[in-house]
């Protein structure tokens, strides 16, 4: 895992704003995300894992254990049952809400990080890119 401790910074996107639209996001509020562009890092914490988000506005920490499903809240202030799932270089994050999900597939290679962005209620894919 050597990635863990590595602080990636935002490269590029692709299709993000077409799975922003696809989940209902207002276009004023993807005009708005289209600035998200935070640095991650990923720790280990006993059994847990601690992923640290941080933009020029706010730092986000979320704790979680590999598996197992938690309550997060995400940027927009709302709730939803999420579940991180550690497996070599590969994270899977898969939030639910009500009868919809979308998942990040977080990929980690060397110094590079490849987030796949998908939902269930869309037939796209998005990515982000990361450098550390």
């Amino acid at each position: 895992m050597a990635y863990l401790g590595k602080e990636y910074k935002f490269v590029k996107e692709d299709n993000f704003d077409g799975f922003l639209k696809a989940i209902g996001v207002k276009d004023e509020d993807i005009a708005k995300l289209a600035h998200y562009k935070p640095a991650t890092k990923l720790t280990k914490d006993g059994d847990y894992y601690v992923f640290t988000f941080t933009d020029p506005l706010k730092t986000k920490e979320v704790k979680f254990k590999s598996g197992v499903e938690q309550d997060e809240e995400i940027r927009d202030g709302s709730k939803v049952k999420t579940t991180y799932t550690v497996d070599g270089n590969v994270i899977t994050q898969v939030l639910k809400r009500d009868d919809k999900s979308a998942t990040f597939k977080r990929e980690f290679d060397g110094d590079n990080l490849t987030v796949t962005i998908t939902a269930s209620q869309w037939d796209g894919v998005a990515h982000r890119y990361y450098k550390a």
